[in-house]
């Protein structure tokens, strides 16, 4: 962690303008590709679940601006983040489970299930709230969707976190799809920035 100079920033004039904003956070929803993940994941074993995770985290890292936070008004570069998921309880209810980035699929696949084994032992609702260091993702495989709103804590979100949520996968022309939905912080970063992402993110599982 350090922190990052925005006077050497080609989107200085962007952060400034935007920093301010009471509700700087714009979303977007895209349909992601996701028939050659699925096939992989059935051949070698490996939760489709962590596979999403591991392939989202990995797009993130690669791109400066999915690493910057704002903290004490001030913009901090991370060299690398990690990614914590709304995991489903026995009784219906959810929690927050925190996975830690890997070199590669298989060891991020087994790491998260010994850390989802653990966390379901420990039964523990632990929202991590000091750690920056992070992006936020859940799941909703009951239904597709095609715009999603979340809940909001103003405090809590002015280092602007990514928030990552994925839908039920469906078929169209016998390829399967996944709504995927992606907000975050426009002082730090624009539509281009999570279209740099997506493109990633579609590429490393159209390359499986």
């Amino acid at each position: 962690m350090k922190k990052f100079d925005i006077n050497s920033w080609n989107r200085k004039t962007q952060y400034e303008f935007f920093k301010n904003y009471d509700d700087p956070f714009f979303n977007l929803t895209s349909n992601i590709e996701v028939s050659n993940l699925y096939n992989y994941c059935k051949k070698n074993d490996i939760s489709f679940f962590l596979a999403c995770l591991h392939f989202a985290l990995e797009s993130a890292n690669e791109i400066l601006e999915f690493r910057l936070r704002i903290i004490d008004n001030q913009v901090i570069q991370f060299d690398s983040i990690d990614i914590g998921s709304t995991v489903l309880n026995e009784d219906k209810s959810f929690s927050f489970c925190y996975f830690q980035r890997k070199n590669s699929i298989s060891e991020f696949n087994a790491s998260g299930k010994e850390t989802l084994n653990n966390h379901h032992k420990e039964n523990t609702f632990d929202s991590n709230k000091n750690n920056d260091a992070l992006i936020y993702c859940s799941f909703i495989p009951w239904f597709t969707f095609t715009s999603l709103k979340h809940a909001r804590d103003k405090e809590r979100e002015k280092s602007g976190i990514p928030k990552f949520v994925f839908g039920k996968y469906f078929e169209e022309n016998n390829i399967k799809k996944m709504p995927f939905s992606i907000e975050v912080q426009h002082a730090l970063m624009d539509g281009y920035h999570v279209g740099v992402f997506i493109e990633k993110f579609q590429k490393k599982i159209n390359e499986l």
